[in-house]
């Protein structure tokens, strides 16, 4: 069996959450290897709801969930997270959850220099979440990061923490916010550590012998490739590679073993914060589409901006983000326009070009070139088969298949996780 790798084809918030649940059924073990607690999953299961930022989805289903080498973790916000699923009834343990011994902590000078930065940039705001990403990842190519197995050292951790408080409060000062105080600091991540060494250890080995053993993995991404430090809309992005090759560097697993890679994205596209968005609408119908979306970010609770689905824009996701199908999610959020339109392309500077460049002000003036297509007063929501879709429907996915150059292997029609039509099993590869 193949293992799976899900990654957003857009810019965030595509409904990963409710795909790797329903994944993550039929997987054995759940790994995330990126990102941070600026990252939010929505879960729906019956009449409970799950917002996880850190744990990896498949704890809902009592899966083994592994945090891999690439995320940063904020250890207060962590165990706040595992107290919240535990009031839900939730098992987390260590015999349910691994961590990296190798991963990076984000510490309380991580946000607050975030939040300064921000705070001087003014109206040019990138519009991190300020939760201290940004920073964390920084001191990791810096060489100056904590890591979760200098818990285990204090000698080792005081002597870090003296390189990484010279360069931080510096920063900080500079900036006319306040500075840490280093031995406030070593006290508190002592305090900690026997909180979060029980789930620590060398995860790639655990995953190398799960392998072996033919486990089906699943590995969750979180933002999106139009977010990755390298191939999004730069400077407008996050702080980490979104594209699946990071599912390989972010845990130490083999990159020839990631499996088949899903793509999510809505029937439509959304955004959070700032940066450039080129078939984002400001009309009624973009209004109504945040409406019946529900569209607020997970994590940062602002509302997101609201457009036309954007081919040219997933189809330059499929490529660089190594995406073997699609997912599409939210189809039942256009039920009853009379028309809906597919950006196809983009006019920049009087030329037409398929690609959103990589230039700043090139991004900001793509202007969209729009597909009209019928819409459907049928419901789509709730649909379970291809057969239970309006015709205009599957027009509309058929199209969306041609302009992205990739299948759409499932379709998702509501917020449940059993309002899902399957094309085709990503474990069988």
């Amino acid at each position: 069996m193949a293992n799976v790798t899900v990654i957003g084809a857009q810019w965030g918030d595509e409904g990963k959450g409710k795909i790797v649940d329903w994944l993550a059924s039929r997987a054995d073990v759940v790994v995330r290897f990126q990102g941070g607690h600026n990252a939010g999953h929505t879960l729906v299961v019956g009449n409970q709801t799950y917002k996880l930022s850190l744990l990896p989805s498949g704890l809902v289903r009592g899966k083994l969930g592994i945090i891999g080498n690439g995320v940063v973790i904020d250890p207060d916000a962590l165990l706040a997270e595992i107290a919240k699923v535990r009031a839900q009834g939730l098992t987390v343990s260590p015999e349910t959850l691994r961590i990296a011994d190798n991963a990076t902590l984000i510490l309380p000078v991580h946000p607050a220099l975030d939040k300064a930065r921000e705070e001087q940039r003014g109206d040019d705001k990138i519009g991190t979440t300020g939760r201290g990403i940004g920073p964390a990842y920084e001191d990791k190519v810096g060489r100056r990061a904590i890591r979760v197995c200098d818990l285990s050292e204090p000698e080792t951790l005081s002597a870090k923490l003296d390189e990484l408080l010279r360069h931080h409060n510096t920063l900080l000062a500079g900036l006319g916010a306040p500075t840490f105080e280093k031995q406030a600091l070593l006290d508190k991540l002592l305090a900690l550590a026997p909180q979060i060494l029980p789930y620590a250890e060398p995860v790639w080995e655990r995953l190398d012998g799960l392998r072996r053993a033919g486990k089906r993995i699943l590995f969750e991404g979180a933002q999106a490739v139009m977010l990755d430090v390298d191939h999004g809309t730069y400077p407008f992005v996050t702080s980490s590679n979104t594209v699946a090759a990071t599912a390989a560097s972010g845990t130490g697993f083999p990159p020839s073993a990631l499996g088949f890679v899903l793509g999510i994205a809505k029937a439509y596209s959304t955004r959070v914060g700032s940066g450039p968005f080129p078939s984002e609408l400001f009309d009624e119908i973009g209004k109504g589409l945040g409406t019946r979306g529900q569209e607020f970010g997970t994590v940062t609770g602002r509302p997101r901006r609201c457009g036309w689905f954007d081919a040219a824009l997933v189809r330059q996701s499929v490529k660089v983000g190594g995406i073997n199908g699609l997912v599409l999610t939210k189809l039942d959020i256009l039920d009853g326009l009379a028309e809906v339109k597919i950006c196809t392309g983009y006019r920049i500077n009087g030329e037409i070009s398929r690609r959103l460049p990589a230039g700043q002000r090139a991004q900001a003036a793509a202007e969209p070139i729009y597909e009209t297509m019928e819409g459907w007063s049928e419901p789509t929501y709730g649909a379970r088969s291809w057969g239970a879709l309006p015709a205009a429907a599957v027009k509309y996915v058929r199209r969306i298949e041609e302009l992205v150059e990739a299948p759409v292997t499932i379709l998702s029609t509501s917020p449940d996780r059993d309002d899902t039509i399957a094309m085709r099993d990503p474990f069988e590869g």
